[in-house]
């Protein structure tokens, strides 16, 4: 068994060991759920005091740093994303003490921090907000949010048709009859970025997290700031979807305008030194994503690609070389993300038949969802499997990795939530069409026993499955072959390879990838239904066990 302690922590909370300005470009980023990664207080929902309490996890599992999905005071209308206090800790995760404290354990254990930052929005709940409903319509306080007169007899009906991302419309009335803009859920209203108030008021956040020694943040819905509401509105119908337009001009999806937003958070951002960084969340058009990855913006973009590609040869290595591509022509580096808070696990996503011949997504297994876990047929070793498989080649790459809390587990998406115990607004406003996301944001499972398996002392906010249990941090631990300690070997081994962002395609088989890292170091993958013959050299690690000088289906190895 592993057994990790403690790293000394520095006398102050704020103080970060570590200045070298790139250490994002290729960096290993752990994501935390914190509502659902460790409970400190037993009341059912994790805290910062159990982030803390967790940093040997950390540190033994070796990432570089941790991003903190949003932990700020929230109804939890969107888990957490709708904020009433951009300054502050949900009293129910804990407080600014504690933030110090979390952060000083991260910093002593040499991994860095990143925080979601949600500024498209805020929670219906905030000060600004509430000051709002209460001022007349024209005020100031009006203009710092979307306010419009309706449209019908009395202004009776909303300003357009516009549909929110969660379902129904993206207007809700106030009581003197204007309504406001939510592109969310109703508890979400859209924050004016054409009000100078609203500019200053983020930059003035984004300077109170840095000082307070936070490393970088990652930018919720990134691409939806600028807005142009010209009247009049246009109909949906003449809208292209989220992420598929090229030319700047959606009213309210990925405007050209918001890169003047980014150019000013980039100035404050090289205020400090090392600079904060930053990583844009912006479901735009490929063609599109350079710009916020740009030195004079963000920095760096998440490009999403394999959450929506099936566990496909061709279809990995198209995505790979696309992105590496626009990497380079922006002099950012890439991202890579299997899994998040957002999708369903990409465990059980390869454990799924493949998506409809002709399709150009993978199956996102909304549609498992949506049946309980019961349709189509989920193979969960066949998906475990490659999960490890797509994890390892991804390690390889170069640029960011992103995990989320649970895959290093082998976690798979949890469909059997009972209804009544659902928590996600995309459920109660699409029935019928979409169960949510509160699958793939269950508690964590310490120990393979307890009423939340380790989780805490006392339930989970979210119901656990029974197979939590095996899959715990301590029965894994305790076998060198599960998935926790193959996750840790191979982000040990990539520390110690990692070289030039660039790779060597080496040949170009149809089910198979193979590329060569500065230095030597090989990666090979296997996404085929036959064994083939590994190349010359020395294994370093693989994804499954070896058929001596063969490497199994659905199986990814390293060689020196």
């Amino acid at each position: 068994m592993l057994t990790v302690s403690a790293q000394p922590l520095p006398e102050d909370p704020r103080t970060n060991p570590t200045t070298d300005p790139h250490w994002w470009r290729q960096a290993a980023v752990y994501q935390i759920y914190p509502r659902s990664f460790s409970d400190a207080n037993g009341d059912g929902l994790g805290d910062l005091p159990g982030v803390t309490s967790k940093v040997p996890y950390l540190s033994a599992l070796g990432v570089d740093a941790v991003w903190l999905s949003p932990f700020y005071p929230s109804a939890l209308a969107d888990g957490g994303y709708d904020v009433d206090d951009y300054r502050n800790v949900d009293p129910r995760l804990g407080s600014l003490d504690d933030f110090d404290d979390m952060a000083a354990a991260l910093h002593g254990a040499g991994i860095k921090l990143i925080v979601d930052i949600v500024p498209n929005h805020s929670s219906n709940r905030h000060a600004w907000f509430q000051e709002a409903l209460a001022a007349p319509k024209g005020s100031p306080a009006r203009s710092r949010y979307i306010f419009r007169d309706g449209t019908g007899p009395g202004g009776s009906l909303p300003p357009s048709d516009w549909q929110s991302v969660f379902g129904g419309s993206a207007w809700e009335q106030v009581p003197d009859g204007q309504w406001y803009l939510h592109l969310f859920a109703a508890e979400q209203p859209d924050f004016n970025w054409e009000n100078p108030e609203v500019r200053e008021e983020f930059l003035s956040i984004l300077r109170f997290w840095s000082d307070r020694g936070v490393d970088g943040f990652r930018i919720d819905v990134a691409h939806a700031l600028a807005k142009d509401l010209t009247e009049p509105l246009a109909s949906s119908s003449d809208l292209s979807p989220e992420g598929e337009g090229t030319d700047g001009g959606h009213p309210f999806w990925d405007r050209d305008e918001v890169h003047e937003i980014y150019a000013e958070w980039r100035k404050l951002f090289n205020e400090y030194d090392p600079p904060r960084t930053a990583v844009a969340e912006a479901w735009v058009h490929a063609s599109r994503r350079g710009r916020y990855a740009s030195p004079d913006g963000l920095g760096q973009a998440f490009n999403f690609d394999l959450l929506q590609a099936d566990f496909d040869a061709g279809r990995f290595r198209h995505v790979i070389a696309a992105n590496l591509e626009q990497a380079a022509a922006t002099g950012a580096s890439s991202t890579w993300v299997l899994s998040n808070h957002d999708v369903v696990r990409h465990a059980t996503r390869y454990g799924l038949p493949p998506a409809p011949t002709g399709s150009a997504k993978g199956r996102d297994g909304k549609d498992w969802v949506l049946s309980g876990g019961t349709e189509p047929a989920l193979d969960r070793g066949l998906g475990l499997r490659r999960a490890r498989a797509a994890t390892l080649l991804m390690l390889a790459l170069p640029g960011s990795a992103y995990l989320y809390q649970g895959e290093e587990l082998g976690l798979h998406e949890v469909a059997e939530i009972p209804d009544a115990e659902r928590q996600d607004p995309t459920f109660y406003r699409s029935p019928g069409v979409d169960k949510g996301r509160d699958g793939c944001r269950v508690p964590l499972p310490w120990t393979p026993e307890g009423p939340s398996f380790g989780f805490g002392a006392g339930t989970a906010h979210l119901p656990q499955p029974e197979q939590f249990g095996p899959s715990s941090v301590s029965r894994q631990e305790q076998d060198p072959d599960s998935t926790l300690n193959f996750y840790r070997r191979a982000l040990e081994l990539r520390g110690k390879q990692q070289g030039a962002e660039e790779l060597d395609w080496i040949g170009s088989a149809d089910t198979v990838l193979h590329f060569r890292r500065p230095g030597g170091w090989q990666s090979i993958t296997n996404f085929g239904t036959e064994p083939v013959a590994l190349p010359e050299g020395s294994v370093l690690h693989s994804s499954a066990a070896l058929d001596g000088s063969l490497l199994p289906p659905d199986t990814t190895a390293w060689l020196a």
